[in-house]
């Protein structure tokens, strides 16, 4: 009987290795996927930003930035659209924690003089049905921010109509619109800051504030 109990035992124990391997696996190939899925996105936003008929090597056209009001922690990329040697324009990575259900990471393009060339979302978790209408694919609110400025940081137009700005909020969900209306307008303060580091081409950059 105790030889018995001791094979299952150590079956038991055999199984729990075993398992935990094949979650640690699972988990670590679900976040690559994850991780490429996210660039899959970003890359195909660049371009929705700025086609490529206005630049076709964007995508290399890149500068490293450290900076806390973009949202991240560590230094990411931006990128230039450069035309006859001249920006057109630069991309920013922006995340916001003001999400309903938690971060959500934004493109936005910001031409060279001060207006919104464009803004998509690369990843988030919101709400399938409601708050997910920050997709392009979902609904055609991002492209309410095309054109617009920002004058001055304390912009009153700049928020939701909930909150007496300009931008629609959805129906049952105001928190991620504004969430990303915010997120954008941040973008937009930045840019002004350091509008001359980011309009620089890249063989000429330094650093930008953080």
């Amino acid at each position: 009987m105790s030889e018995a109990i001791r094979k299952s035992g150590l079956g038991i124990a055999l199984f729990a290795v075993l398992a935990a391997a094949i979650i640690a696996v699972t988990q670590v190939n679900t976040k690559e996927q994850i991780a490429a899925n996210q660039a899959e996105a970003a890359a195909r936003a660049l371009f929705e930003i700025y086609p490529a008929t206005i630049d076709p090597d964007l995508y290399q056209h890149r500068i490293n930035l450290e900076s806390a009001a973009l949202g991240h922690e560590e230094a990411l990329d931006a990128f230039q659209a450069i035309v006859a040697g001249s920006v057109r324009g630069v991309i920013l990575p922006v995340r916001t924690g003001e999400g309903y259900s938690g971060d959500i990471d934004l493109l936005v393009g910001i031409n060279n003089d001060g207006s919104i060339a464009g803004v998509r979302v690369v990843s988030h978790r919101e709400t399938p049905g409601l708050g997910d209408n920050i997709e392009l694919s979902k609904s055609d609110w991002i492209l309410s921010f095309n054109g617009k400025r920002r004058d001055g940081a304390d912009d009153p137009r700049w928020a939701v109509k909930r909150d007496g700005g300009e931008f629609d909020q959805f129906t049952g969900a105001t928190i991620t619109p504004r969430a990303v209306v915010s997120a954008t307008a941040r973008a937009l303060n930045y840019f002004e800051a350091n509008r001359a580091v980011l309009l620089s081409p890249v063989t000429q950059t330094a650093g930008a504030e953080s």
